[in-house]
């Protein structure tokens, strides 16, 4: 494997060589779909827009062929494999700006990583995966500037989607309030190996310097977002009602005529600032 030298871009290696080199295969349990086009990986780097003062955590680093790129940069990468045979692997790689991690990219203390300096986030995430290390973003996201991730297809939909249709969740409400979103372009499956079923998008969230909309109480929002969506086909106030916890119905009747919002409608219909003023409204009611 090619090692970095300045910002000379590396020449990168063929995933199928690399694994018959190493006598490996990839591991289907636990996602590996290896990008190895270099034009895709540059344009991913190019999204991440990295300067040498950066940080950079990638996740799920594989067979080194988007970090050899970050390293290019001139950025700290700080790269995350849970895999020991890639592991192997990428210690060939030889850079004063490259730390190696074997870890969980689901599991990670962004912070500590960086030691307390906010930092980029890139990876080609396993699809499995996807859901919790967006949640990860969510509960890290004072430690994190910004993500550039390639994940499926129909996620990055779901995620980016607008209310008003059947994309529209959890997870769209909860980073519409601290991420602005974009989908950059889409990875055809023959991009990969082995290509996965699937098509893949890279989407790119920049942390908002204020959330999007005021809450008197996160965890209440959360739970409030979740509820709402736990029975789609109800009307809302019907699915409040699921949710003890967030207080009793004529508690939530209150609180919906106060944040404006008719008990009819569902969930899927309500913007994140509808739901923030929800939650504002039953912490004043509770």
């Amino acid at each position: 494997m090619p090692t970095p030298v300045g910002n000379c871009e590396p020449v990168v290696q063929s995933a199928l060589s690399i694994l018959r080199h190493r006598g490996l295969r990839p591991k289907a349990s636990w996602g590996q779909n290896f990008l190895d086009d270099q034009p895709s990986l540059q344009r991913i780097v190019d999204a991440a827009a990295l300067r040498p003062s950066d940080s950079v955590v990638e996740l799920g680093a594989g067979l080194g062929h988007l970090t050899q790129l970050l390293l290019a940069t001139g950025a700290q990468v700080i790269a995350v494999e849970r895999d020991p045979d890639l592991v192997e692997v990428l210690k060939e790689l030889r850079a004063d700006n490259l730390h190696l991690v074997a870890g969980n990219a689901a599991r990670l203390d962004f912070a500590a990583l960086s030691g307390g300096k906010r930092v980029i986030v890139v990876g080609n995430i396993p699809y499995h995966l996807t859901s919790p290390i967006l949640f990860e973003l969510l509960d890290q996201r004072e430690h994190v500037s910004r993500a550039v991730l390639t994940m499926q297809q129909e996620v990055a939909a779901r995620i980016g989607a607008p209310p008003g249709g059947r994309d529209y969740g959890i997870l769209s409400v909860l980073l519409a309030l601290y991420y602005h979103l974009q989908t950059l372009f889409t990875l055809r499956p023959a991009l990969f190996h082995p290509p996965p079923k699937v098509a893949s998008a890279v989407v790119r969230l920049d942390s908002l310097e204020t959330p999007r909309a005021a809450l008197l109480n996160e965890e209440r929002f959360r739970q409030l977002v979740k509820a709402a969506f736990a029975h789609r086909r109800k009307t809302i106030s019907n699915s409040l009602k699921s949710a003890r916890a967030l207080g009793s119905p004529q508690a939530l009747a209150e609180a919906l005529a106060r944040a404006k919002i008719d008990p009819t409608r569902r969930a899927e219909t309500v913007s994140v600032e509808e739901f923030a003023a929800l939650e504002r409204a039953l912490s004043e009611v509770s």
